[in-house]
């Protein structure tokens, strides 16, 4: 059984678009989009460089985008059975499934991206990788420290979010700690005043209920009401992503092989860590179609 899978910000690279819009109706397709929500994608995902992506506002939208054009490129039509993103990779997976068209995924995962910029400026705030150790034993020193675990990325990698001095003196037994290079406490409480906005958006937008099972951030539950689907995605912001959760889903229900589309590789190594009996390929560019064609045949199928 196949699953596709969408990685989120943070995956974004300098020129990661390029080989993707050598097709020309990819684009044609991409111009479209940049026109409809007013943000240069050609120039993001071409010729900016790693400071200038690296912006919540230009990431977001960016990520969303190689996905939708490696998943189109890839053209599997329906061969697959599960759909799964990490934080704004579930547009990404909702658009894919059938949720959302395209240009709506866009159009969210815009006003996402603003909003969550506008929500980070509000209290300076961030986030920090805590890399191995005893799960329990983390969670508890985050907590402990006024922190939330923000990402529960599961392969011993949690994600902790809040107030800049207790990260900086965040040190579980047994741990490595980085900081990371965002501009804010995703998932948490922190970014409450983007739920509003997102909701407003998200009541205006005509969803579809989904062709395969899409698995949740919340909880790892298969959801198929695209309705729901868009709630979740919009209530996920100021909640905790549970990665680890969604990739005991595809191990629950007999997945043998994940296909991560671009801009990929984070996931399939969160995988490979923590389910090594799934099969996993990263589509990072064209060249790697092929091959993602046959590991499809391979593990296709509904």
């Amino acid at each position: 059984m196949l699953a596709i899978i969408s990685p989120g910000q943070g995956a974004q690279t300098p020129g990661m678009l390029a080989p993707w819009i050598e097709d020309s109706s990819s684009k044609e397709l991409l111009i479209q989009w940049s026109d409809a929500i007013e943000l240069d994608l050609v120039h993001l995902g071409v010729y900016a460089d790693a400071d200038e992506i690296k912006d919540t506002s230009n990431a977001q939208p960016l990520i969303v985008a190689a996905g939708l054009l490696s998943a189109r490129a890839l053209n599997l039509s329906g061969n697959y059975s599960l759909v799964a993103g990490h934080s704004v990779g579930e547009i990404t997976a909702a658009a894919i499934a059938g949720v959302l068209t395209p240009l709506d995924a866009m159009k969210l995962v815009r006003t996402r991206g603003v909003e969550m910029a506008k929500a980070a400026a509000i209290t300076p705030a961030g986030m920090s990788a805590v890399l191995g150790g005893d799960r329990e034993v983390v969670l508890k020193t985050i907590a402990d420290a006024g922190l939330v675990a923000a990402n529960d990325n599961g392969g011993g990698q949690i994600v902790a979010a809040g107030d800049l001095a207790a990260l900086a003196s965040l040190a579980p037994e047994g741990s490595r700690v980085r900081a990371l290079a965002v501009a804010g406490a995703f998932h948490t409480s922190y970014m409450q005043p983007a739920i509003e906005p997102m909701r407003a958006l998200a009541a205006e937008i005509e969803v579809s209920d989904a062709n395969v099972g899409v698995i949740s951030n919340k909880d790892g539950a298969v959801i198929t009401s695209g309705r729901e689907i868009l709630d979740r995605i919009v209530n996920q912001i100021a909640n905790p992503v549970r990665w680890d959760l969604c990739m005991q889903t595809l191990a629950d229900n007999s997945v043998t092989g994940v296909i991560e589309v671009a801009p990929a590789g984070t996931l399939v190594g969160l995988i490979k860590r923590a389910v090594p009996t799934i099969e996993q390929l990263a589509l990072k560019s064209p060249a790697e179609l092929e091959s993602a064609a046959i590991f499809a045949a391979t593990h296709g199928g509904k």
